[in-house]
């Protein structure tokens, strides 16, 4: 059961890429986090059980991988290869396999936090080292620990996800067993979760620190459908050693998600997926508006996603509802994202659009709260630069994916953005309003060109580029802020 899991993963993990790239292009921060709408499945129906996308093998989570098939020395090509099946006994029922990754990374953005000032240059170091350990078919522990550094100029205070001497990233125990027919299963400790729509719930691989969380999660899965129970607190990280990365007392995350196969005769044959959730929040020092108090927000949507002919879809919807100190919540989010690959080569050019909706209103105090809000969601999709966020936001963006080899991806896209309530702030990626906004009774945000380029040297060493032009509207420029360019590049080698 537990190599079955490892086999499995989610399509929202690797966001950014395409169905011919899928099968090519190693999975990295670039070619995951960001684009607009859900590559081929593969593996289907197990594609779906939530854990992220595999691609050549490799997984933005390491512990949804499975290399048990390197068990056979024959199939290892080299001695990387040796690392990810390491027996512990003689018939090899107990192994470990062994992972890592180094990137190393610049960032350049002009007029930080949109005001007119220096330009900052952040030179950002990764390095992580994983251990999962099988015991037998149903039982498994995974660690990985990790370093960011990070040095440049006009730094300010870096947050703990950018610079951290030493952190225990994941570590858990996992059980799981065949029950009439079901794979069943539980995982408890620190973990990465991406059971949802990208773009409330993921990884943040943007970061160099991964988003995690703890506790517990399980979950039952057949052929055509799946459940999936959790309950979590996400870590509260420090920026020295392992031992100030704390669980935060303060936010909970619980719920249930469930997977439905589609039947794939709709449509003319597709492979397609529909995912129903039910999700709380609960945040003791929730913030708006200057205030800050104790929230508890629900979410209820459903996620449609996967391949139909040539047409790749993500299309989301959620409503929220609760408190926030004495304020009731009542918001919206709808994220619609579609491809179309034009002609019949996998390689070809692929034109698509994505638009999204989140309510906006209320955020300082006045009535009801009715901005929407991700509970950890893909901060990069709306701006490179993390200046947008889906909150009190409408956004168009038109693109195009062209692959002039297999190895290389490179993605445009030109994006037009405008507040959903005039009298509400425009909200940046951590949640913040950029202060002023909410005096200002102009709709537009700012248009956002984006260009990224992702080389993929091999399954394990990958080049990103990453180009955005933010050019800022009346609601930011009459608050004071300024249009900026962002410019990265890194590069990532994953055994």
């Amino acid at each position: 059961m537990i190599r079955s899991i490892c086999a499995t993963g989610a399509t929202a993990a690797l966001i950014l890429s395409t169905p011919a790239a899928a099968q090519t292009v190693a999975p990295s921060e670039g070619g995951s986090t960001r684009n607009p709408a859900t590559p081929t499945v593969t593996s289907y129906p197990q594609a779906a059980a939530g854990d992220g996308a595999n691609t050549n093998g490799y997984n933005l989570s390491r512990w949804a991988e499975d290399w048990s098939a390197l068990r056979d020395p024959a199939k290892r090509r080299d001695p990387i290869d040796r690392l990810k099946f390491l027996p512990l006994d003689g018939d090899g029922d107990i192994y470990v396999t062994l992972s890592g990754e180094a990137r190393v990374r610049v960032n350049h953005t002009t007029n930080p936090n949109l005001r007119e000032t220096r330009a900052q240059r952040q030179d950002i170091r990764r390095l992580v080292l994983g251990a999962d350990v099988h015991v037998g078919p149903h039982l498994r522990g995974f660690v990985e620990v990790a370093h960011g550094g990070i040095s440049g100029v006009a730094l300010g205070v870096p947050a703990a996800t950018l610079r951290n001497d030493l952190v225990v990233q994941q570590a858990f125990v996992e059980a799981g067993a065949d029950v009439m027919g079901a794979d069943v299963g539980v995982r408890y400790g620190r973990q990465e979760f991406t059971d949802g729509p990208n773009l409330l719930v993921s990884q943040r691989d943007n970061n160099t620190i991964r988003y995690t969380l703890n506790g517990w999660r399980a979950w039952a899965r057949t052929p055509l459908a799946r459940i999936d129970v959790f309950d979590l607190k996400p870590t509260q990280y420090g920026d020295l050693g392992a031992d100030d990365d704390v669980i935060d007392p303060a936010r909970r995350f619980s719920g249930m998600t469930l997977g439905l196969v589609v039947p794939r005769r709709w449509l003319g044959g597709s492979k397609l997926y529909f995912d129903p959730f039910l999700w709380r929040r609960r945040n003791a020092v929730g913030a708006w508006g200057g205030r800050i108090g104790p929230a508890k927000r629900y979410y209820a949507g459903a996620r449609l996603w996967g391949d139909a002919g040539r047409w790749t879809i993500d299309w989301s919807a959620n409503r929220q509802w609760g408190t926030y100190i004495d304020q009731k919540i009542d918001a919206w989010q709808v994220f619609l994202a579609q491809t179309y690959r034009l002609g019949a080569s996998p390689q070809g050019v692929r034109v698509g659009v994505h638009a999204d909706y989140a309510s906006g209103g209320g955020g300082y105090g006045d009535g009801t709260l009715r901005n929407a809000y991700a509970p950890f969601g893909n901060n990069i999709y709306y701006s490179y630069g993390l200046f947008l966020t889906p909150s009190n936001l409408i956004a168009v963006a038109p693109n195009v994916t062209v692959s002039p080899t297999k190895a290389l991806r490179v993605t445009a896209e030109y994006q037009l953005a405008w507040r959903d309530n005039v009298r509400d702030a425009v909200y940046r990626a951590n949640g913040q309003p950029f202060a002023g906004t909410q005096n200002v009774a102009d709709a537009k945000i700012a248009d956002v060109a984006r260009l990224q380029a992702i080389w993929s040297i091999t399954p394990r060493l990958s080049v990103t580029g990453r180009y955005e032009h933010l050019i800022a509207g009346p609601s930011l420029k009459q608050a004071g802020y300024r249009s900026s360019d962002f410019l990265a590049g890194w590069v990532s080698f994953r055994f």
